[in-house]
Order: C-alpha cells, then sequence, then structure tokens
C-alpha cells in the first residue's frame, strides 16, 4: 500500500489551473480570486460620525460634566449621506447621525446619551453633560481601515458572502476569477436503479452520483455530465468519450475499481490502480490525462471520504485556492471505536458541545450515516482503537 500523502501528491502534480475570466462582482460567489483585490477607496472615505449625537470641537466640552454643563448652540443638521460641511464657530456644534461626514471645524462626537435633551431637543441648543474621553472620540478616521490601492483579498481567496461583501465597500465593481471546472460524474454498477424506481432483488437506490454532483458543486465545479452506466463496458466508454467532448476537466467515478469479477471501471478506463493505507477508500484509481479521471470505491462513506482527501484538493487547486484543505481541530472522543490496523482512518463523526462520537456503526456502505456527519475523525495507523477520553484531529465539513 501507498500512503495518503503519496497519492495525493501525484494527483496534484498533474493538476493544470484553468483559465481566468473577468466578471461581475454580483456574478462572482463562490469563485477563487486569480488577482489580488485592491480597494478603489479609502475606508472609510471620509471622517465620518460613529454615534447619533452632536459634532463639537473638543475644547469646548472637554470641562463638561453634570454638574457644570456646556451649553452650545446648534447650527447645522447632517444627516447620513449629505455633502454639507458647515462652519462651526467655537461655542457652537452641529446635530449629526451615524455615518454623516464630520464638519471640518470639528474634531469630537458628543453622543445623545451624554446630553440633557437627547434627540428629542436637539435642534436649537445641546447640553452637554459629560466630557468625551479624548479629542476625536466617536469618530470614524477617513483610511482607518484601508487605504486606496492597499490590498483588501488575496489571490487564491474563494469569494464568499463576506468576501463579496468586503470587495463591495471598497468600490469594487469586477473581480477577475478561475472559471468554474467541469466535472463528469459516473456511477458503475448492475446494481444500481434510480431512486423511486422498483427494485428487484439484488438492486439499490443509486446515491454516489447525488453525492459527488454536490460535493462539486460546493467546491466550485459545475457538472456538464451526471450518469450511471452497468458493468458491460461499452456505457462506460461512451460516457467518458461524452465527457471528454464537452469539455471535461475532470471525470469521477464510483465503483469498478476493487479485485472483483466484474470492476468495469479497472477494465476500461485509463487509469493506474493503488491500495491507499486508509480506511474507507483503500482502492483508488487515478489517471494524469486530459481529461484528469479519478475512479473511487463504490461504498458512499468511501466516496465521501475519497472526495474529500484526493478530488476537493485537485479541485481547488485547478482554481488556484490558496487554502486547499479542510480545518483539522483536536477533539475528545465520547463514544469508543476500534481502526483497521496498517491504515489511517478517517470515521464519519457527530459533533457535540462535549466532543465527537461515530454518527454509525462504521460500515463504509452505511449511506444514510452521511446525513448525520458533520465531520471525519482522523486516527492514525498505528492506532487499533480509540477510548472514550481520548483526543483526536477532527477535519470539519460543511
Amino acid at each position: 500500500m501507498i500512503t495518503v500523502e503519496e497519492h495525493l501528491a501525484q494527483i496534484l502534480a498533474a493538476v493544470r489551473p484553468v483559465e481566468a475570466t473577468t466578471m461581475p462582482l454580483a456574478a462572482a460567489l463562490g469563485r477563487v480570486l486569480c488577482e489580488p483585490v485592491r480597494s478603489a477607496v479609502d475606508l472609510p472615505l471620509f471622517d465620518n460620525s460613529a454615534m447619533d449625537g452632536f459634532a463639537v470641537r473638543f475644547a469646548d466640552v472637554q470641562s463638561a460634566s453634570a454638574t457644570a454643563p456646556v451649553v452650545l448652540r446648534v447650527v447645522a443638521d447632517l444627516p447620513a449621506g449629505t455633502a454639507d460641511d458647515p462652519t462651526l464657530a467655537p461655542g457652537e456644534a452641529a446635530r449629526i447621525m451615524t455615518g454623516a461626514p464630520v464638519p471640518a471645524d470639528a474634531d469630537t462626537i458628543v453622543p445623545f446619551e451624554d446630553t440633557a435633551g437627547g434627540l428629542a431637543d436637539s435642534l436649537a441648543e445641546a447640553t452637554v453633560l459629560a466630557a468625551p474621553a479624548a479629542r476625536g472620540a466617536h469618530i470614524r478616521p477617513q483610511a482607518e481601515e484601508h487605504r486606496v490601492g492597499d490590498v483588501i483579498l488575496e489571490a487564491g481567496e474563494v469569494l464568499g458572502a463576506r468576501q463579496l461583501a468586503a470587495a463591495a465597500a471598497a468600490g469594487v465593481a469586477e473581480v477577475t476569477v478561475s472559471r468554474r471546472p467541469r466535472a463528469a460524474v459516473i456511477s458503475t454498477g448492475d446494481e444500481l436503479a434510480q431512486p423511486g424506481e422498483p427494485l428487484r432483488r439484488g438492486q439499490i437506490p443509486e446515491s454516489n452520483s447525488t453525492l459527488l454532483e454536490g460535493l462539486c458543486r460546493e467546491n466550485g465545479a459545475e457538472i456538464v455530465l451526471r450518469t450511471q452506466v452497468d458493468d458491460a463496458g461499452d456505457a462506460l466508454q461512451r460516457a467518458l468519450a461524452d465527457a471528454t467532448a464537452l469539455g471535461a476537466d475532470l471525470v469521477i467515478t464510483s465503483g469498478g475499481v476493487s479485485a472483483g469479477a466484474y470492476e468495469v471501471v479497472r477494465n476500461v478506463m485509463p487509469m493506474s490502480f493503488e491500495q491507499v493505507a486508509m480506511q474507507p477508500g483503500k482502492p483508488q484509481g487515478f489517471g494524469d490525462g486530459a481529461p484528469l479521471l479519478f475512479g473511487l470505491p463504490g461504498n458512499p462513506v468511501s466516496v465521501a471520504v475519497s472526495f474529500e482527501v484526493f478530488v476537493r484538493p485537485a479541485l481547488l487547486a485547478m482554481q488556484g485556492a490558496r487554502e486547499q484543505g479542510r480545518i483539522v481541530l483536536p477533539m475528545r472522543v465520547t463514544e469508543a471505536w476500534r481502526t483497521p490496523a496498517g491504515r489511517r482512518q478517517y470515521r464519519p463523526v457527530v459533533v457535540e458541545r462535549d466532543g465527537v462520537r461515530p454518527a454509525s456503526s462504521g460500515g463504509s456502505h452505511l449511506a444514510a450515516s452521511l446525513g448525520r456527519a458533520q465531520a471525519y475523525a482522523i486516527v492514525p495507523a498505528d492506532v487499533d482503537s480509540v477510548a472514550v477520553g481520548d483526543v483526536v484531529d477532527v477535519m470539519l465539513v460543511p
């Protein structure tokens, strides 16, 4: 057997980046940045108020207190969005709302809460009952966060909602991102029937293509072909030809890679086949041509684990993603289980407040248990059992 790292290294060495494209920000959700995003504006754009209250001169109010209040004449009213910059003489103030530009003559904000009248009595006079902590209190300075030209998102960043919002706040309208990798998903096996169809003896509902399509989409790919073929071989060859004609960057098959008599992928596909020191997912196939070929085992848990360990990093590498691995955290085990000798185990687990426990009894055929799993516990190959209270590495998955 080869190690997980050895098989993954073969895969990543064969990955070629997909092309870049420029698109509107609104269309870029889930894409990977090919170029850094630089701020088009200062952030904030101008000195603005962090509070609803009064823009004042600090010198006028630095001695204010409840026993010695300072009364200022209100000469302007500044809502958010105003372009006004009123002149403030000593002893004068402007009523100001959160986000409004601070007048050039003001250097401090007094919140309504620190005045006698508050908002209810704020357009004639402001009676200040508490001195601000310092000059500049409650002002958001221009360029406090970023200046024009600063990098706000690095190349390789996956654009989620927060990243898109950051780019929009920086005045950016377009981004340069990788195109979506094109994936083909092929399930193999005479025993497979479509969900909801009547089942004859020996048949099972086909779920791997649903699993793989979802995982591919979650990781930035588009699906150009999804199909199911029997074990005869001709249908698989036609599906591979169709995938290639559709411009697939990768083809993912499930089933047909073990040591049985009817292993259609092993018999037909131009792949090399390895035994990887992992459980589940020991039999793996890979072809480094165009498209890349991934031959995954047929049991659903094996498919899910194999995708996480091998296919997902390749998909992200194609797109130029900076981070290709999941977050792995140490967590306490709350229910014991055994592990296979000599193979690293990826055990689907449920994450609870006090630790993790197995999502099922452990068989790689237990498809429904994947719906409960929130993570994979990673147990080293030299460990043969996990006890309550042990701490294991846990790979978090959405």
